[in-house]
């Protein structure tokens, strides 16, 4: 099945970006660690074999070759989340969604994702702090049904699971992964991924 993987994110802006990060980081360290987080997060997008790769903007973002990019629309994360499915759909291509707050997520994994709604309609990655990192959908007119839930909250990955089960989707679980938020968070995120850019920003940063 033809699929294409979007990469929700915000311009790295000193100030704008991984707050929870100060202290101990300054903003400029923040803003560094968050540039390094999308750019192994689009490197791994890269190496996976989705289709095409899309790149769903807060700010100011220089797309990459083969990459487009498109404006995340304002208002809350549900419809942020919701209008980035509906705003990238393609006839019959399935939809991978992932933050820039997993750097640590592998090619193969991506590709896992985007193999699982080959069988179901959707799949899910939970976070560890009750979100979720990644969806994929079949559909990506499914997505309307993430209106409504609310974001950030201890239960927000659980209530996206029920309600796309509710609604009859055969939803697949994908591994859980921890988000970056804290500064405990990136220490231990980068010892899942020492080679990369973010584990190089995260010891410069947090030594």
């Amino acid at each position: 099945m033809r699929a294409q993987v979007l990469v929700l994110a915000k311009q790295p802006v000193p100030g704008r970006v991984k707050t929870r990060l100060c202290p101990p980081c300054t903003p400029e360290q923040a803003a560094a660690v968050a540039y390094a987080a999308i750019e192994d997060t689009l490197d791994a997008v890269d190496r996976s074999t989705a289709q095409w790769r899309t790149l769903v903007a807060d700010g100011t973002m220089t797309p990459r070759p083969q990459w487009r990019v498109v404006p995340q629309t304002t208002g809350a994360l549900d419809v942020r989340l919701a209008h980035a499915f509906t705003r990238t759909a393609q006839p019959g291509t399935a939809t991978l969604l992932i933050g820039m707050d997993t750097p640590q997520a592998t090619p193969a994994l991506l590709d896992e994702a985007s193999r699982a709604v080959g069988d179901a309609d959707a799949a899910l990655g939970l976070a560890e702090d009750g979100g979720w990192w990644a969806l994929a959908l079949r559909d990506p007119a499914h997505a309307e049904l993430l209106r409504g839930i609310p974001t950030s909250q201890p239960d927000t990955g659980v209530r996206t699971l029920r309600r796309l089960r509710d609604n009859g989707l055969r939803v697949a679980e994908l591994p859980v992964l921890r988000d970056v938020d804290t500064a405990d968070d990136a220490v231990e995120v980068a010892r899942h991924c020492p080679d990369g850019r973010f584990a190089v920003a995260v010891r410069e940063c947090l030594g």
